[in-house]
């Protein structure tokens, strides 16, 4: 059975889409291509057929308005069963392929309208109007598609696609095993008085009240990612508290396993902003902290309140109050003991509740309903 995949946004090997899904779906027999559009050689790579359009895009609004047209033509030519998309903008595609016959997933990897809500990027006053406008396009989409894919439910368990399409399926981007979990090393010494946070390097993902929490508390903290927006590095190079700062830049996956051995803890502590903090889920960088048997500092919501009560592998605090941050960072510090029954905490949590494992299950299961009980 033929499947494509297709983003128009992500990279050839992301971690959610190539890793995870794609090398998933080859490894239980499908013929599985994934369509991309970085300019690149085509390739394949983990039983998994890599193809590039020629079209890279230059701006969003470039993307937004040319990719999908070109993503069509390059899709038809693939001639798959079943196509799963993975950015918003290939909506429109999505109902082309319906209309040959298709059958058509939607990944939304985020809650779109309300991050759609906080585009700094969006003039003030046209935010909301662009939101729903595009979630009523979406809902419209999603009508014609057969079925759409959900990394988690919101606000305590509601499914905001309720309705809103012929099936959803939640599935976790929750870890690979083999990724970080089975290169933990329990006879590794952590340095006390190093911290980590690795992923998106934004304002709203907490980054300068980070910056002024660790220097408060006296650690190093070692920062892996990409800053946005420009200019925003810059801005926090000027501030007095950036000399705790050791900044790694965007690693590939196996240098972030350094990091993590590096590191004593593990911190997320996104803003309460927007979409942030409102899914009952936890942040991919989450996962992979636990794995690496580091304890983790949270930002204070009701999925991280409640899971945390429960499985006790780290602590949550205000995201918006450095005091509490830096309390916590000390706290971890001063008591070892503790720390590393919450990082032992956080490993078996992963090994028998949130892995890949656990939920590559219900993606071959999805497939499998797709193709045997609609036909």
């Amino acid at each position: 059975m033929k499947v494509c995949h297709i983003t128009s946004v992500h990279q050839r090997y992301d971690t959610r889409i190539f890793h995870k899904e794609c090398t998933s779906l080859a490894n239980a027999g499908y013929d599985v291509t994934l369509l991309v559009a970085d300019g690149k050689k085509d390739e394949v790579r983990n039983g998994v057929k890599i193809v590039s359009t020629d079209y890279v895009p230059t701006s969003r609004y470039r993307r937004i308005l040319l990719s999908g047209h070109i993503m069509f033509k390059a899709a038809r030519q693939i001639d798959a069963e079943i196509y799963h998309l993975h950015d918003p903008e290939l909506l429109p595609l999505g109902k082309k392929l319906k209309r040959c016959g298709k059958k058509v997933i939607f990944d939304s990897h985020e809650n779109y309208p309300a991050q759609i809500a906080c585009k700094p990027y969006l003039p003030k006053t046209l935010r909301w109007c662009v939101s729903k406008i595009y979630r009523h396009y979406e809902t419209g989409a999603l009508k014609k598609y057969d079925a759409v894919v959900a990394p988690c439910t919101f606000f305590g368990g509601t499914n905001i696609f309720e309705g809103r399409c012929k099936r959803t399926k939640i599935i976790s981007n929750a870890p690979l095993l083999n990724e970080f979990y089975d290169k933990y090393d329990h006879a590794l010494e952590k340095n006390g008085n190093a911290i980590c946070h690795v992923g998106g390097l934004t304002y709203e993902r907490g980054i300068t009240h980070l910056i002024k929490a660790a220097y408060k508390a006296g650690v190093k903290l070692i920062l892996a990612g990409k800053f946005s927006p420009e200019g925003y590095h810059e801005q926090l190079k000027k501030m007095p508290e950036y000399q705790c700062v050791d900044y790694r830049g965007f690693l590939p996956r196996e240098e972030l396993l350094r990091v993590y051995k590096e590191s004593s803890a593990g911190i997320a502590t996104i803003l309460n902003i927007g979409q942030y903090n409102t899914g009952d889920n936890f942040a991919t960088k989450v996962y992979e902290y636990m794995s690496m048997g580091l304890p983790v500092i949270l930002s204070k919501y009701k999925y991280a309140k409640d899971v945390l009560s429960e499985l006790k592998f780290g602590l949550v605090v205000n995201p918006s109050d450095i005091e509490e941050i830096a309390n916590a960072i000390c706290f971890l510090r001063n008591n070892p003991n503790i720390t590393a029954e919450m990082g032992a905490n956080g490993r078996k949590a992963v090994i028998t509740e949130f892995n890949w494992e656990v939920e590559v299950k219900k993606l071959l299961e999805l497939y499998i309903n797709i193709l045997t009980i609609d036909n």
